[in-house]
């Protein structure tokens, strides 16, 4: 990309992620918009990839391996005692400056793989009304996975303001969201059935190396404490319950995994941002695959970043294609607006 296509992502990225979530990576973009040296070395990122957040998360990662520079007193999850943020761009200059060819190393072999569990929250309600549509147990397909957090969505508790608790009431990890809007989902009291959890990755992560499970830690914004105590807490689950994690191209991996589900499981694909690094050819080859695995089985397809960044529902039943618009959602799963009201939760 151009100097100019580059600003436009970080200044895009100030005002549409940074804008009440992180101050501090709100004025860092804003800035590296207008340096051209470091828009050079961004310059190096892999197509597709969230040049912002893939920057971000490089230099967090090497303040977090212990690399010293001044810079490291203005980040939350490296000093107990942050200096102001809005004093940091000369020493965020400096740092990429010094350490510029560890960073061209990292945006070229990297990628941006933020396994947000919180997400969770707004995927929750949806599993539980496809299992409620069709009384059968679920077989969960992820695209993106990552390390898999959110294929454990039903070993989690969830708290959404109403003084109940859905999930698994007994979880270590409790999960909050706020509903906004008028319509509130159906929200079932227990998880529904899981009978296979397989998660597709180019890059999947295992979260028993230490250096993978850095770089996810160093792709939450370094002042977001309670991301990474969700992090932390979801982690401990991966390593009790044993996931299939396969990497590969996911949209060419979709196809041979769906063959090998039962029928009597209801295949439910998903994938939550991910789309968001796809050009547009393969948003629809994405498209396509799901449609032709609808010509031979029932299947679910829950994304985002697609169309839009709203939360679709696809419904492939005998073959016909019907479509729902669910929620608008918030990236990191902090709240969500519900779009559907109550009476009409799936097509018949």
């Amino acid at each position: 990309m151009t100097h100019e296509e580059l600003a436009v992502r970080f200044q895009t990225f100030a005002e549409r992620e940074c804008k009440d979530s992180s101050p501090f990576y709100d004025y860092l973009s804003r800035h590296v918009a207008c340096d051209t040296a470091i828009l050079t070395i961004c310059q190096q990122a892999r197509d597709g990839q969230p040049v912002p957040n893939l920057l971000f998360g490089a230099v967090h990662y090497l303040l977090l391996k212990g690399v010293e520079h001044p810079l490291a007193r203005y980040y939350p999850s490296v000093t107990t005692d942050a200096a102001p943020f809005d004093e940091s761009f000369p020493a965020f200059q400096d740092f990429c400056r010094v350490y510029e060819t560890e960073l061209v190393e990292l945006l070229t072999t990297r990628l941006v793989q933020t396994n947000e569990v919180r997400r969770c929250t707004y995927l929750y309600p949806v599993f539980g009304m496809i299992h409620q549509a069709e009384q059968r147990p679920l077989a969960l397909l992820e695209i993106g996975t990552s390390a898999g957090l959110q294929l454990l969505f039903d070993q989690y508790a969830y708290d959404y303001g109403t003084g109940e608790t859905f999930g698994n009431p007994a979880s270590r990890l409790r999960l909050t969201s706020t509903i906004e809007g008028e319509h509130v989902p159906p929200l079932a009291r227990t998880a529904p059935p899981i009978a296979e959890r397989i998660g597709l990755d180019l890059n999947t992560v295992d979260l028993t190396d230490d250096d993978e499970r850095l770089w996810l830690k160093a792709l939450i914004w370094t002042e977001h404490r309670e991301r990474l105590e969700l992090f932390e807490q979801a982690a401990r689950y991966v390593a009790e319950h044993p996931l299939e994690l396969i990497e590969g191209d996911g949209i060419q991996l979709l196809e041979p995994c769906a063959e090998r589900i039962p029928t009597a499981h209801i295949l439910c694909i998903f994938h939550t941002h991910v789309a968001n690094q796809l050009p547009l050819a393969l948003k629809k080859e994405l498209l396509h695959v799901v449609g032709q695995i609808g010509q031979t089985r029932d299947v679910y397809h829950l994304y985002n970043n697609v169309q839009d960044r709203y939360l679709h529902l696809d419904l492939y039943r005998d073959g016909a294609l019907q479509e729902q618009t669910i929620a608008e959602t918030d990236g990191h799963g902090r709240w969500f607006k519900w779009l559907l009201p109550t009476a009409s939760v799936l097509p018949n």
